[in-house]
């Protein structure tokens, strides 16, 4: 039997604050610090690497737009396929956020459900187009962006944890914390494990870059941050819940799947021959 006073119990409130009638909740709060942090980190990288400020100009809005619908869609296609591609009022869902009611009409829900994997697949779709606007050497994009990655990942899992979503296994750890809004057991906090974890892997991109800042636009640090974090991201698995019913029985999850591409790729964009960009 548990007792409550041995772990940290959990139940904040998810609405941050209200301001003009509209509820701002703690997880988009979370998601606009961590791409605030990650744009401002981005214009230092571009004016020490002497890029014209208008090249950089559109680069929010191409990775805005490219990581939440690709997040959206990862998460819709990747674990609710037999829901949101069975009826058109599903797919509409989808794409638009909001829900159908059972009685008629709709209501304004926001992205209910985003998937890291298919947010780093939409960015790297989203960064492509940007290259092919700004003719920038493709890698050097690719290395500034990867450098400022962690930090906006760890920020949009402390937006899990303040939603008590993507919750660990139950546990009998001192650290465990008991989601009340879940259930009334100690589990993993597997986001704070996730957010940790992303905060410390940008201060180790921010190292490798202040020791070898030539190797900006050779693929190297796009390399080490798909690495470093899928890597963990396979791991941490073991600790957290299922998210979905199909992953049941399943000898690795949905997670653990994904990730092992991004691995694989993180190590040859490490371990390629390494040229220097174009001036």
């Amino acid at each position: 039997m548990f007792s409550h006073l041995n772990y940290i119990l959990w139940n904040p409130d998810v609405e941050a604050f209200h301001i003009l009638g509209l509820s701002i909740r703690w997880y988009s709060l979370c998601w606009l610090i961590g791409l605030l942090l990650a744009y401002f980190i981005v214009q230092r990288l571009y004016r020490q690497q002497k890029i014209k400020d208008e090249l950089f100009d559109p680069l929010f809005l191409y990775c805005f737009f490219g990581i939440l619908i690709g997040a959206r869609l990862g998460h819709c296609l990747f674990y609710q396929p037999e829901y949101y591609l069975t009826s058109v009022k599903h797919f509409i869902e989808m794409i638009v956020p909001i829900h159908f009611m059972a009685g008629g009409g709709w209501k304004f829900v926001g992205y209910e459900g985003l998937a890291s994997h298919g947010g780093t697949i939409g960015l790297i779709v989203a960064l492509y187009l940007y290259y092919r606007r700004t003719r920038l050497n493709l890698w050097q994009v690719l290395d500034n962006i990867a450098i400022a990655t962690p930090i906006t990942a760890c920020f949009i899992r402390l937006g899990n944890l303040m939603n008590s979503e993507i919750i660990g296994k139950v546990t009998d750890v001192p650290w465990a914390f008991i989601f009340e809004r879940v259930d009334k057991v100690p589990r993993h906090p597997g986001q704070l494990y996730e957010a940790i974890a992303y905060f410390v892997f940008f201060f180790v991109g921010l190292w490798f870059y202040r020791k070898h800042p030539q190797r900006v636009g050779t693929g190297f640090f796009f390399g080490l941050c798909l690495t470093l974090i899928f890597t963990f991201r396979f791991f941490i698995e073991y600790t957290k819940d299922i998210q979905v019913n199909f992953e049941s029985g399943m000898l690795f999850n949905m997670g653990q799947i994904l990730s092992i591409p991004f691995i694989f790729i993180g190590i040859y964009c490490m371990c390629r021959k390494q040229k220097q960009p174009k001036k």
